[in-house]
């Protein structure tokens, strides 16, 4: 784990921002060139978004997926899988796309699973263990050994999902819906639906196996990355139709509530997220074992893991199922610190006992909330843009208030950038103290998205993250997600490197003036 206790700088980029040659970015030699660009500048920590799968149904949210499990095939690099073998490279030309500012889901979705299947069938074609790809198939094998607790059901799950014409899994037959055994053993058997399985096994091997490179060339570099875990997960999914007795369902696996938070910052109505809600209670009876589960596999692709609505752990916001706004709902307790003890005991770090993970403490929080943070020594996150409005002195979010132990950010995936904010969010009064803090009598927005992160940068906490947006200076048309809407989402992308790479000198001057860089070792093994 790395030491939070250390000064550092990230950067927060999806893996879909990312250039890419089919639609979304990915795992490849980009990825790992940006890794490089930011390890020049000092840059310590790579924040992503969830890397699990996306779904055209819920607009491609990465926060609303069909396993909280699964890898998203979208960012598997075609290129890699080339070098490897698995499909000759020349077939790969009728699959590339133009560059675009925008990721096309819909068309890499579709490539991909036909470079996959390619892939697959390559890969399968006669005696895999006779053959030039025995290694693969050594650690396919493996693979699929250590991850059946999840991949079995993922994998029965999409195959179920083809079947029956992308239906959810509530809408399917008893014996499906039910999960019983008998049938679904006799279901696996058929020919088509075992290779069904085998492929969707393959996908999620070739996925995490690109992920476990990428994070070793991240790690030669000094690059830590940061995870982000969801708190709930999606209805129409695995884990709720793998796990129903776990959830708050009626006898015919509807839920009965959902979850979401009531009217905030960025809703008057608050946000309905639909979630169905953790029977607590179940989970509580056998030590908590599928959360762990999930938080031992974050940990695997991930140094840190920022844990989303992290509030909803100690009490959340229930809304009846049948309620259209999340207006009408109650607060109810969360496992709390009952949870974080079983966390504790599993995953803290045996020399200073902390714990590799980030609370995600924006809105309002409660005693309680604020408690279990410094009992188990959690970092929360700081936001720039809610720092500089009525009350400035005392607001929590404006730097001279911050804490050494906490997460500093201009704003996050789910903020405008700090040039759209300054242009279009930014109240009179918020412009006006903004101006002041700064000592500065006039301003422009792209001398806002500067100032951001020269304030992210000088702050006292141990952690500041900055937006490759902001970096860029981008306005709001580089946005990556607005809540409470479900079109235009999480599509914005680079398409190149270029002008990354030409700003990067800046941010790198700033990052050492701050002292956030790499230290420096003297002769004598002290750091200096």
């Amino acid at each position: 784990m790395g030491d939070i206790r250390r000064r550092g700088a990230g950067v927060l980029m999806h893996i879909s921002s990312l250039p890419g040659m089919y639609g979304v970015g990915d795992m490849g030699h980009l990825a790992a060139e940006f890794a490089r660009i930011m390890s020049l500048a000092g840059i310590s920590a790579w924040q992503m978004l969830p890397l699990v799968p996306t779904s055209a149904l819920s607009s491609n949210s990465p926060y609303s997926s069909p396993s909280s499990f699964a890898g998203n095939i979208l960012f598997i690099s075609p290129d890699k899988l080339a070098e490897r073998g698995l499909i000759d490279g020349g077939e790969l030309k009728e699959y590339e796309l133009p560059q675009s500012e925008r990721a096309d889901f819909a068309r890499a979705r579709r490539a991909k699973k036909k470079i996959l299947a390619t892939c697959h069938s390559n890969f399968r074609r006669g005696d895999a263990y006779r053959t030039e790809f025995r290694e693969i198939s050594d650690k396919f094998w493996d693979f699929c050994r250590d991850n059946a607790h999840w991949l079995e059901d993922y994998a029965l799950f999409s195959v179920l999902k083809e079947l029956e014409g992308g239906a959810a899994w509530s809408e399917w037959g008893r014996e499906r819906r039910e999960r019983d055994w008998n049938s679904l053993n006799s279901l696996k058997r058929e020919p088509e639906i075992s290779a069904a399985l085998d492929l969707s096994r393959f996908e999620q091997f070739v996925f995490f196996s690109q992920m476990e490179d990428l994070r070793r060339e991240c790690r030669e570099l000094g690059i830590e990355l940061i995870g982000d875990l969801p708190i709930y997960v999606a209805y129409d999914s695995a884990d709720v139709w793998g796990h129903q007795d776990l959830f708050e369902l009626d006898e015919e696996g509807a839920p009965t509530r959902v979850a979401g938070v009531p009217p905030d910052y960025f809703s008057e109505t608050g946000q309905r997220w639909g979630n169905p809600i953790y029977r607590w209670d179940r989970m509580r009876e056998n030590g908590y074992l599928w959360w762990l589960s999930r938080l031992r596999h974050a940990l695997a692709q991930a140094d840190r893991v920022r844990i989303d609505h992290f509030r909803g752990l100690l009490g959340f916001w229930e809304i009846p199922a049948d309620e259209p706004t999340a207006v009408t709902g109650a607060w109810k307790p969360g496992p709390g610190n009952d949870l974080f003890n079983s966390v504790r005991y599993c995953f803290a770090d045996e020399s200073d006992d902390r714990l590799p993970f980030i609370a995600e403490d924006l809105g309002v929080m409660t005693d309680d909330v604020i408690q279990s943070m410094e009992e188990f020594g959690l970092p929360g996150m700081k936001i720039l843009q809610f720092a500089f409005g009525e009350g400035m002195e005392d607001n929590p979010y404006i730097p001279h208030n911050h804490r050494r132990n906490c997460v500093v950010y201009a704003g996050t995936h789910d903020n405008d950038t700090s040039a759209g904010w300054w242009e279009k969010e930014a109240t009179e009064t918020e412009r006006r103290n903004f101006m002041k803090y700064l000592g500065r009598p006039s301003m422009d927005a792209r001398a806002a998205a500067d100032e951001m992160i020269r304030l992210a940068l000088s702050s006292t906490a141990d952690l500041a993250v900055l937006t490759v947006q902001d970096i860029l200076r981008l306005g709001s048309g580089a946005r990556m997600n607005v809540p409470s809407t479900v079109k235009g989402n999480w599509e914005w992308k680079l398409t190149s490197l270029k002008e990354l790479r030409d700003e990067m000198p800046r941010i790198a001057e700033l990052v050492s003036l701050f002292g956030r860089g790499p230290r420096r070792i003297d002769n004598d093994g002290a750091p200096r």
